[in-house]
């Protein structure tokens, strides 16, 4: 069986579970209780024809009360709408339990192609900018027709539609903003899936996410032959340990071969285009981002697992190509979905010392009120977001912020790292063995499902590998606070003709840091290296993620990439360190380190490599960090 947390994440995205297998707040909890879903709305369930013909599955939950008229608040997902039957209720409606007495009429539809919806399902569909005639479709008309139809056809409406939606919902509720129905007034995509190539879900800068990807596909992307209230597969590993279950199967083409058997059509759509071409290129909306007339406000997680790259991304195209639209970003301590669940004052080993889901949740239901009802003012601030480290939230004018200063965090000798540059300058260098048959592994944590607490765990459980190159600074004599994106610009070469490079960005607690884990005396925090960022980037890529280009072996070449942004306080006495490896297994697929198509090599393109990463001269590798005084 997949694990709960797994099913949890998806139920939450697609509100399949009641509110009362969440933590709840004692308020929420009370409120959730004593509000009967049955006694107050009535379900209607329908089928609303598409322009190409097509019908989708709608469910509909109308306040009884019919006094008043009521905004429509909606959710597309390809979880599923149910549960199905005109007397099978949801135990909660909405985002939240606060917006059940709050009044909406909430929407949950089937998109296209799933459980009880007509059509074909493609994963991340394009968006066509321009229709060629009536019934071409994409998501974005789909969300058209279904507003229109509803504003129409449901009673006691008020003639305005909010969109919300986590994960795969987020991207649902994107192309909502795509859609320009004049009744779509506030759309929400929180942890939106945005470019699947480039940063979400299953690659990050060309490397593929295999767990993620593998543990997702097995799940969710049988072929659905008809319309079904019974979609989902369940999978099991068959062993404990992932690591050791993708080690043993060694390659993608083999995993693919045994488990996969060419039934899944995004599984081979990704074996078919390795490189940045115009398949994936055609799954972003960010380049249609233009001409946005809803308020947006976009949700993101420092610490999500699985899309981090979205919101940032998704706030950043709407926020430079529409001047003037109500553009909200908030990014805070979350995991995945983490906003919409529990008190947020804790992550893992981490203390947040503030209720952040509550704050959240109380902003979110102040932005539907204020665009879709009238009530209350729309927010003021254009960012939100949450510091960690110093633990507080703080608003910006715009992200990143306009204030940070750019300085560099150079590599120095003996694992120094410094903001002032090596004093080297004949050639000087650190390097290590890369061995794919031992890779560095991602998480000490031994689990047959990706690990979302991996993004702050404690990386003293790769420090002392012989493959990981580690540097850090001085204790620090005052706060240091970065804010922003984090580049990392590294001068390496390589005995082999390709390489990945990981680098991790950590906060070292002094050794007296006193043991105040929400997780009770079993942490100990004196020298706890919370992990605050770490990235990859398959090294073929670093001129072109369209047209990947060989390393020739020992000839230093720069390897330049986003390891995204963060909004972090390392506290005086804390140190900021750094890690960098070239295996991250196996969240990432081992790179050979020889210069092939991967999805297609064979064990004996699998092969050791010496890297060197160069701290002197013109090839001073480095950090570069925004930073706030």
């Amino acid at each position: 069986m997949i694990k709960l947390s797994r099913l949890l994440a998806l139920a939450l995205c697609a509100g399949l579970l009641a509110l009362s297998l969440s933590p709840l707040l004692p308020s929420s909890r009370a409120q959730n209780a004593a509000f009967d879903v049955k006694a107050n709305y009535v379900k209607s369930e329908h089928q609303i024809q598409m322009r190409d013909g097509k019908k989708l599955f709608t469910v509909v939950y109308a306040p009884k009360d019919a006094t008043q008229k009521y905004p429509f608040l909606i959710q597309r997902t390809p979880y599923g709408a149910g549960p199905y039957g005109p007397d099978a209720y949801r135990g909660a409606i909405g985002p939240s339990a606060a917006y059940m007495p709050e009044g909406y009429i909430f929407v949950y539809q089937d998109v296209r192609g799933t459980f009880m919806s007509e059509g074909e399902f493609e994963d991340v569909r394009p968006h066509l900018s321009k229709k060629k005639a009536k019934t071409d479709i994409d998501e974005a008309s789909d969300t058209y027709d279904t507003v229109d139809w509803l504003v129409k056809n449901i009673p006691n409406n008020n003639g305005r539609a909010g969109f919300y939606g986590i994960s795969y919902p987020g991207f649902y509720a994107t192309m909502a903003i795509l859609a320009d129905h004049p009744a779509i007034k506030a759309v929400s995509p929180q942890a939106p899936v945005t470019d699947v190539w480039l940063g979400d879900d299953d690659h990050h800068n060309g490397a593929f996410f295999q767990f993620e990807s593998f543990d997702f596909i097995m799940f969710f992307g049988l072929p659905r032959p008809a319309p079904t209230p019974n979609q989902f597969k369940n999978f099991n590993l068959g062993v404990p340990d992932g690591y050791e279950f993708f080690l043993n199967h060694g390659t993608l083409a083999k995993l693919k071969a045994q488990y996969l058997k060419d039934q899944n059509k995004y599984w081979n759509d990704v074996f078919s285009h390795p490189n940045y071409d115009g398949f994936w290129q055609a799954r972003t909306p960010l380049p249609h981002l233009k001409n946005v007339k809803p308020a947006v406000m976009t949700v993101g997680g420092w610490f999500d697992a699985e899309d981090l790259y979205g919101p940032l991304h998704v706030y950043a195209a709407i926020e430079k190509n529409n001047p003037g639209a109500q553009n909200t970003l908030v990014m805070g301590p979350w995991s995945h979905g983490g906003w919409g669940r529990g008190p947020g004052d804790a992550l893992g080993s981490i203390r947040f010392e503030a209720k952040t889901g509550e704050w959240f949740r109380a902003h979110e239901l102040k932005f539907f009120n204020a665009n879709l009802k009238d009530k209350g003012q729309p927010e003021q601030a254009d960012v939100w977001a949450f510091r960690t480290g110093a633990n507080e939230w703080k608003s910006f004018k715009q992200w990143p912020p306009a204030e940070a200063q750019i300085q560099a965090l150079y590599f120095q000798a003996n694992g120094k790292l410094a903001f002032t540059a090596p004093a080297e300058t004949k050639e000087a260098f650190d390097e290590y063995q890369s061995d794919p048959q031992r890779p560095v592994p991602y998480t000490a944590t031994v689990s047959n499902t990706r690990n979302a607490g991996y993004m702050i765990e404690d990386q003293r459980f790769t420090a002392n590998r012989p493959d990981v190159l580690v540097y850090q600074t001085e204790a620090l004599t005052t706060d240091l606070t970065l804010a922003g994106p984090l580049t990392a610009d590294l001068f390496v070469s390589t005995t082999g003709t390709d390489a990945d490079f990981i680098v991790k960005v950590i906060d070292v607690y002094p050794d007296d840091a006193p043991n105040n884990s929400p997780l009770g005396s079993q942490v100990k925090m004196g020298g706890f290296q919370m992990l605050v960022r770490a990235e990859v980037m398959r090294g073929k890529y670093r001129n072109s993620f369209s047209k990947p280009e060989p390393f020739v072996a020992g000839k230093p070449a720069e390897v330049k990439f986003n390891t995204q942004d963060v909004h972090h306080t390392f506290k005086a006495g804390h140190r900021l360190m750094v890690q960098v490896q070239s295996s991250w297994f196996p969240l990432v697929d081992r790179n050979p380190q020889k210069f092939v198509d991967i999805y297609r090599a064979t064990e004996a393109d699998f092969q050791q490599a010496t890297h060197r990463l160069y701290r002197y001269g013109k090839l001073s590798s480095q950090l570069k960090v925004g930073v706030l005084k």
